[in-house]
């Protein structure tokens, strides 16, 4: 993060009493990457990510055996046809890792939003009281 965020985060943090802090204290850390990556396994759309976790291991697998055909190969038309295959495989995987990236973006905002809605709610609950 850069320093003005991190001010603002503490200007924030400062803001709130010591209830909020306490609530909100669980919630401030991020968790790490292998905690969000394993998250996108657990929810309403897991079976779509566990499909994208297959497929690109699928097309990793296939990537994998039609480079070592290329190789293999002596006659240069079937070494362009392997070299096709391990072409389209990497892109694949790399379409189905860009949706997992995209999906584990997606979970970083939506535990803002919900960490910012928590918080217009405390306030908002103060403020009626």
């Amino acid at each position: 993060m850069t320093t003005k965020t991190e001010d603002l985060d503490r200007l924030i943090l400062e803001a709130l009493d010591a209830d909020d802090r306490a609530v909100l204290g669980d919630l401030a850390e991020e968790p790490g990457y292998f905690a969000q990556a394993f998250g996108l396994f657990r929810g309403k759309l897991a079976w779509v990510m566990w499909i994208a976790y297959v497929v690109n291991i699928i097309g990793a697998g296939l990537a994998i055996w039609a480079a070592w055909k290329m190789f293999q190969t002596t006659d240069p038309v079937m070494t362009i046809r392997w070299g096709v295959g391990v072409v389209v495989a990497v892109n694949v995987g790399l379409f189905m890792k860009g949706g997992l990236g995209l999906q584990m973006q997606n979970n970083r905002i939506l535990r803002e939003l919900k960490r910012v809605e928590l918080q217009l709610a405390r306030g908002q609950a103060r403020e009626s009281v």
